[in-house]
């Protein structure tokens, strides 16, 4: 027969139904729900069947509850580090300075042809959108005057432009 896993007592059920109803945080209140239903009696697949959290999550959050206390509950994922970037602070200021001159093919920097750097200064490919993250990151933006028809009249857009805009 499994061991039944019950919760250490640091919170009394009511204190435990409290903190449910009152956290503002959705994951962290999902998991003073799991505890408060195990705190009034309920059994692990009864509450995964309630919150539809799986077992072994279950099982995961009252092992940390019972090693670490009320403490533990709060988002874990927020402790995160978040991947590492692909160029260094330093390799950023000189993505900065070369954004300055003209691309080689003398047009605009775009998304593709900073991510064409990034992989020649790291040795592999990068996808494209990288190129327009970091080129964001370095608060650049494509600035692109809108093209023109090839057939304008631009002595009929001068007179709408008087006629229609100054009614």
């Amino acid at each position: 027969m499994p061991k039944i896993l019950t919760i250490q007592d640091y919170l009394s059920a009511d204190e435990l139904e409290m903190r449910y109803k009152h956290t503002t945080n959705s994951v962290e209140r999902s998991h003073w729900h799991c505890l408060w239903l195990l705190a009034c009696g309920l059994r692990i697949p009864q509450v995964a069947t309630t919150t539809a959290y799986s077992a072994s999550w279950i099982r995961q959050l009252v092992h940390r509850y019972n090693e670490l206390g009320p403490t533990a509950m709060p988002d874990q994922r927020l402790k995160l580090p978040g991947a590492k970037p692909l160029l260094s602070s330093q390799l950023q200021t000189q993505l900065n300075l070369i954004l300055q001159q003209p691309p080689p093919d003398l047009g605009l920097w775009t998304g593709p042809k900073v991510a064409a750097w990034i992989s020649g200064k790291i040795d592999r490919k990068v996808a494209n959108q990288r190129g327009w993250d970091y080129l964001k990151r370095l608060g650049y933006s494509l600035h692109q005057p809108r093209p023109h028809h090839v057939r304008a009249d631009e002595q009929a857009q001068v007179e709408f432009k008087k006629n229609y805009l100054h009614e």
